[in-house]
């Protein structure tokens, strides 16, 4: 089992920063595939950043370049840093785990379905 509990929402004008958090406990934190995914009003939950176990990478095309994503195993904490926001990445943002399979390989595909433990979110919103 994995908790995980996102921090560091709130509301900025467009061109600002923020950098979201999220605590994982229970399961082995550095063992596992780590991402970000986002979801507003009306819309479906899409995948933002993520991390695998190796550190590779991915992001979604809509923030390459403005956000990074990072890991700090020794603290058992993920990050996402938000620069030059926009009003189109108003959303709640989610903070969610995935146990490598047997092979130690993490989600191929970066949807909803691919991933089994979610925190409850944090709000960020970005006013023009």
């Amino acid at each position: 089992q994995v908790q995980l509990v996102e921090s560091g929402g709130g509301s900025v004008q467009a061109g600002g920063s923020l950098r979201l958090s999220c605590a994982a406990s229970g399961d082995t934190y550095s063992r596992n595939c780590m991402a970000w995914f986002r979801q507003a009003p009306g819309k479906e939950r899409e995948g933002v950043a993520r991390i695998d176990r190796s550190g590779t990478l991915t992001y979604a095309d809509s923030v390459a370049g403005r956000f990074t994503i990072s890991r700090d195993n020794a603290k058992n904490t993920l990050y996402l840093q938000m620069n030059s926001l926009k009003p189109e990445d108003t959303a709640m943002y989610y903070c969610a785990a995935q146990i490598p399979n047997w092979y130690g390989v993490c989600p191929v595909h970066f949807t909803r379905d691919d991933y089994t433990y979610w925190g409850q979110g944090t709000q960020v919103t970005v006013s023009s």
